[in-house]
């Protein structure tokens, strides 16, 4: 344990300490000598104004009176700490396909100069920690930015909308409620004054996007969750059915880590096979990912579901057959 985190370490002890501290536990807590206890509790008192009192022979302890409100200078982190920051420091920089970089930029900075301090002159092996975003969408910068502010600020907003699915492009207005982050790509949840209801768009299909000058028609929280938070992934609605699909022994090992509902539930068989059950609102999205798992996964229920999985398959073989 190098200086710095005995220091940590001695603050964290004191601090939670009721009674005096022995410079004997002291020592067998942080690893040290007696002399250079002696040294750690002289520079926290004098150098960085800690409230200790108490001598060696007593032991030592922060003032009750003043240990509620004493806190390092600085940002002190330990080693973990630091290494978690450290890894936190390459996901800002090397994700989200640049949309956030600039708008981040002076938190990187601070960041990168807090690890820079604590290096002890040490080179951090940055190419050891890797991120590798994937399927991620082109976001404009400026339109992300003006969808934020709208929803934190609580005003309306009027947007431009190209829908994927039929290519159609609309004029909207609408109340933002929030700002959502599902699988590496960013959905606006708003209320569409227009259509008088709840809708979700694909941040990355907004363009011109402006913040108007009227206030926001907030939704109740609980109305949100149930109109765009109970269906399956990001599709609104509630749920209309429930799927249930059974995974090869293989696939099972993968299945039964993953989370793909709030209320999924899942059991292995006696084979090794896997069946998750779980309440779905849209086929298309749930079939993507059933699909992905190819013959490891079969959909057993509803009917109209197994159908559905069945003709995609089929035309996916018939591109082969030619």
């Amino acid at each position: 344990m190098d200086r710095y985190e005995r220091i940590l370490s001695l603050h964290r002890i004191l601090g939670a300490a009721r009674y005096p501290v022995t410079v004997a536990r002291l020592q067998d807590e942080l690893g040290c000598s007696r002399a250079t206890v002696y040294r750690d509790v002289a520079f926290l008192r004098d150098a960085l104004m800690a409230p200790i009192v108490g001598d060696g022979e007593a032991g030592i302890r922060y003032d009750p009176e003043e240990s509620g409100r004493f806190e390092l200078p600085g940002l002190w982190l330990n080693s973990e700490e630091l290494h978690a920051l450290l890894a936190a420091q390459q996901l800002l920089s090397r994700s989200g396909g640049g949309v956030l970089s600039s708008a981040l930029a002076p938190l990187q900075s601070r960041i990168e100069k807090l690890l820079n301090e604590h290096a002890n002159g040490r080179q951090w092996p940055m190419e050891r920690v890797r991120v590798i975003p994937h399927r991620t969408r082109h976001l404009d910068e400026h339109a992300f930015r003006t969808v934020c502010s709208a929803v934190l600020e609580r005003r309306r907003l009027a947007f431009e909308y190209r829908a994927r699915s039929t290519d159609e492009k609309t004029r909207r207005t609408v109340s933002p409620q929030r700002i959502t982050h599902y699988r590496d790509n960013w959905y606006l949840d708003a209320w569409d004054h227009e259509r008088e209801g709840l809708r979700s768009f694909s941040v990355d299909r907004i363009a011109q996007a402006r913040a108007l000058g009227e206030a926001a028609v907030d939704v109740d929280e609980a109305e949100l969750d149930r109109h765009l938070g109970s269906g399956y992934g990001i599709f609104s609605g509630a749920p209309k059915d429930v799927a249930t699909i059974v995974f090869s022994a293989k696939a099972a090992r993968w299945v039964a880590d993953e989370h793909w509902h709030s209320q999924q539930q899942g059991r292995y068989l006696a084979d090794g096979r896997y069946e998750l059950r779980l309440p779905y609102s849209n086929a298309r999205e749930l079939l993507m990912d059933v699909l992905h798992y190819g013959s490891d996964a079969e959909v057993l229920e509803p009917p109209s579901l197994r159908e559905q999985a069945k003709a995609l398959l089929s035309l996916a073989l018939s591109k082969y057959e030619r």
